[in-house]
């Protein structure tokens, strides 16, 4: 099993992913999480991207690229992989392709989760952060015990600066202008499957494994 999750900021595809990756068996990706490895282990891709962080600059896709190849390499990586919040644009896809065609490790899912917008703006400008250990809740789906107060410290809740409505809507926007080309780029592949994200966890964990095991998917 080799997949891609999409998914628009608030969708639930991070959740997903952890969630396939703990009862399959295999590693959930995050672009992030191999940048911030390679950076700290100081690899020469890492020491590159370092670079381009340290200008303020993005990380070019070729790095990027880089980066993944060397990950899906690693042992664990041998029986499948999800690729959680890459590839962004129909650019990294492309790359992705020729990659993972490289290693002969095609993709065999790409799920998108899908959450109306107007959800979204309440999931994510109704996020709430401690200041003191960083715990998250929610002020309608996870609230705190008592208004303004962590539950696990007593410690301060905040609202992050960009889960406010503005910002929250630029991502959106943002997140929707590079998607559209990349999900219909995987739809004529035949390999996009369209999940309704507004489901409880775990109605959609159950879905996305029936998909997984059924034989006209494998």
């Amino acid at each position: 099993m080799r997949m891609v999750f999409l998914g628009a900021p608030g969708a639930g595809k991070g959740t997903q992913a952890r969630l396939i990756s703990e009862t399959q068996g295999i590693p959930q990706i995050s672009t992030g999480d191999i940048l911030r490895a390679a950076v700290r282990e100081g690899t020469p891709l890492g020491r590159e991207a370092q670079g381009y962080m340290d200008r303020g600059a993005l990380v070019p896709d070729s790095v990027m690229i880089g980066l993944i190849r060397d990950r899906l390499s690693c042992e664990d990586c041998a029986n499948g992989f999800i690729l959680d919040g890459f590839p962004r644009t129909l650019d990294q896809a492309e790359a992705l392709d020729a990659l993972l065609g490289e290693l002969g490790k095609p993709l065999t899912h790409v799920f998108d989760v899908e959450v109306p917008r107007e959800e979204l703006l309440k999931r994510l400008t109704g996020r709430r952060v401690c200041r003191t250990c960083s715990a998250s809740f929610h002020v309608e789906f996870n609230p705190p015990k008592q208004e303004g107060v962590c539950d696990h410290c007593g410690g301060e809740l905040y609202q992050r600066a960009d889960d406010n409505l503005e910002t929250v809507g630029k991502r959106l926007d943002v997140y929707g202008e590079q998607t559209r080309p990349l999900t219909e780029y995987y739809r004529k592949k035949g390999l996009l499957k369209t999940i309704d994200g507004t489901r409880p966890i775990a109605e959609i964990q159950k879905e996305l494994t029936e998909l997984l095991l059924s034989p006209s998917t494998k």
